[in-house]
This record gives structure tokens, sequence and C-alpha cells, in this order.
């Protein structure tokens, strides 16, 4: 049995996270230390709130350089995902640099933050096995990782931003993967196997 870890470090839902991973069948731990997270097999970095805010806590605790020296599977959600890119708009943040994109603040007509469900397009990867194109998954969100070179899923919102990133181990979802549903849930179970 795989051991995952959900990084705890008080910008992110881990109650949520935890309970979908129960319905797997998949136990798992929370923790802000970093000796505990890397032992992890799997290692899961939500995150809701302010860019600035979370990466400040995130360098304080030395978590920074846990999520760039882990070796095996991340998993970064909503703003988690947006902190492994270079820089978001929000605070003028500096993010972790593990992938390749910046973070900007929508600015279109439609209501912000895109809040709810909408669907997918997505090319081939792993951590999208067996989720079909079009799927339905849970947004809420002011800002949004710009289109990029490690993109695997789209979604439009008056413009198209990235709904997932995949790049050697590190792996990203825009979407709440905990909220969305039967196919929320797939995708943490592919996680979980790859």
């Amino acid at each position: 049995m795989n051991k995952v870890a959900i990084l705890s470090y008080g910008a992110g839902n881990v109650a949520s996270m935890q309970n979908a991973l129960e319905r797997l069948g998949v136990n798992s731990f929370t923790s802000d230390k970093p000796g505990e997270l890397m032992k992890a097999d799997r290692l899961i970095f939500p995150g809701v709130g302010h860019a600035t805010h979370a990466m400040d806590i995130i360098n304080r605790k030395g978590l920074d350089s846990v999520l760039k020296s882990f070796k095996r599977p991340i998993l970064g959600i909503c703003l988690g995902m947006q902190l492994m890119g270079k820089l978001s708009e929000e605070g003028s943040t500096l993010g972790l640099g593990l992938m390749d994109f910046n973070v900007k603040l929508f600015r279109i007509p439609e209501k912000v933050p895109h809040m709810g469900w909408n669907s997918i397009e997505i090319t081939e990867n792993p951590l999208l096995k067996g989720i079909s194109n079009g799927s339905y998954f849970y947004f809420v969100h002011s800002y949004y990782a710009e289109m990029c070179s490690d993109i695997i899923a789209t979604c439009n919102y008056s413009i198209l931003f990235t709904a997932a990133v995949a790049k050697g181990n590190c792996f990203g979802v825009q979407f709440h993967p905990e909220k969305s549903g039967d196919a929320g849930i797939e995708v943490l179970r592919n996680f979980i196997e790859i």
C-alpha cells in the first residue's frame, strides 16, 4: 500500500482530501514536517487562499525544499498547482519553479472567481487515464495558470486556461478532485497508481 502524505500548512482543506482518499481505501497522513514528508511514497499539495501567504508559510517551514527535492509523485491541487509554477500575479509571488507557467488574474467579462462545474479537454496522460473528454470538474479560483508546454488538460472560461499539468514526477490540477464526484475520485485513483 502506498504511503500518501498530505502537505498540511494551514492553506488547504486536508480533511476533505483525506475523506476522498478513504473512499479509495487509501490511508493518508497529514504533516508539515520535512522529515516525515520525505518518507512518503506520494505527496499531495493542496491549497486555498492567497499565494503570498501560502508561500511564506511553505518557505518558513522548509517545505519548499521538500517539494523541490521529492522524487516520487507529487499532486498539486488548486493553489498548490499554481505555486508549482514560476510566478503568480497574486502578490507578485515567486513560485517553486517546478512547472513552466505563470499565474494570472482572470480579466474577463464573466464572474470572477470562476466557481462551479466546468468541462475539460484532455491530452493523454496517466493522471487522466479513463477520464472522458468533456468530463466535468469543480473549480473555485480567481487566478489561472497560463497555457504552457506541461499542459495535459485545458478548460474554457471566456479564455482557455490550464486545467491540469504534468512534468516528470510533478502533476497539478486547477480543479478540486475531492469535490468533483466520480471523475475526481478517478483522478486521485490514477495518481495513487502512477
